[in-house]
């Protein structure tokens, strides 16, 4: 549970002096080029601002896109493919050409309806929930489940955030000393606002995005993914969501993993207890082609970088996104 701290009153007032003195000198990254500290602190300064607002710099672009269901990815304040490909998604959505640029077009619809930051805590029940990660997976099946291993890792999956932009804005802050009353600074992205239900998926593998279309033919979310690396081991063509699970466990099969030593060795399967580091993260949405689906997964950072074993990876908070708005026999496109 996070105690989430934001507004205009007297607390946010005092904690916003306080990270001023504090991240004094630090860089954020806004567009293409590095941004010295004032970008953060127009962050928190705009608390007092008017809502909403148009999105300024890629930050609040990234945060407030993730609002509305477009994921840019990790958010980190920098403007990268993933970021474009959702802005583009999002001005698709509303009929205007999709540049990528934050154009005056664009700002007027893609309103900032909150300030991009927000102050927030690890709550006990969060902090005494974490546990080391077994290397193996003889010792991961033998886990109790496969939770977050540091404050850190909990805190960048929570807010939807890059682990190394979560240092940049809490320069100083010992992650590993945490404790229910440490404040810290993190996108105010941890929610999505309700998009509807979803009555139809398209999967474009060369783009490796994941689209959600409703029964208007309206897009209502978008995400980055990573595909199998083989082609022959990429689902094509029209395929039906068969089951849609939430904190599933997951089933280690060693004649999938070939290249695992330890694999070839068990000459067994394993039952992998659920957790944000299970292999398929906290969703599974199974299609009606045996051993295919979309997923979560541990490593968000490398989405749209790696390459799965024949699956749909998403962050695992995409993926609970899309868990949401899905249902048992919506069909997929999955497109080469």
């Amino acid at each position: 549970m996070i105690a989430r701290r934001q507004g205009s009153g007297p607390l946010w007032v005092r904690c916003r002096q306080l990270l001023l003195g504090v991240v004094l000198g630090v860089s954020i990254v806004s567009g293409s080029a590095a941004e010295p500290f004032p970008a953060v602190a127009a962050a928190l300064i705009d608390a007092d601002d008017n809502f909403p607002r148009p999105a300024a710099t890629w930050l609040e672009v990234q945060v407030e896109l993730s609002r509305r269901g477009f994921s840019g990815g990790s958010i980190d304040g920098i403007r990268g493919p993933q970021s474009e490909a959702a802005l583009k998604a999002f001005q698709r959505r509303e009929g205007l050409p999709d540049t990528g640029e934050l154009d005056a077009a664009t700002r007027e619809v893609l309103l900032l309806e909150a300030p991009a930051l927000v102050w927030a805590s690890l709550a006990e029940a969060d902090l005494e929930g974490l546990q080391p990660l077994e290397k193996t997976w003889l010792g991961k099946s033998q886990q109790t489940q496969l939770a977050h291993e540091t404050p850190l890792e909990l805190a960048a999956e929570r807010f939807r955030a890059g682990a190394a932009f979560l240092r940049r804005i809490n320069p100083g802050l010992d992650w590993d000393a945490i404790t229910p009353d440490t404040l810290f600074v993190a996108p105010a992205a941890e929610f999505v606002g309700r998009l509807g239900r979803a009555a139809r998926i398209e999967i474009r593998l060369a783009a490796r995005i994941l689209e959600a279309f409703d029964a208007g033919d309206r897009l209502i979310a978008h995400f980055p993914g990573s595909i199998a690396k083989k082609a022959e081991k990429r689902p094509v063509g029209e395929l039906k969501i068969k089951v849609a699970i939430a904190n599933p466990d997951y089933t280690f099969d060693p004649a999938v993993f070939t290249e695992s030593a330890e694999a070839r060795s068990l000459g067994r399967k394993l039952i992998l207890p659920p957790g944000h580091n299970n292999p398929v993260g906290v969703a599974w949405i199974g299609l009606d082609r045996p051993g295919y689906g979309i997923h979560g997964t541990p490593d968000p950072a490398k989405i749209g970088y790696t390459e799965s074993h024949g699956c749909f990876r998403l962050a695992n908070w995409d993926a609970q996104t899309l868990l949401a708005i899905v249902t048992v026999g919506l069909p997929v496109l999955v497109e080469p």
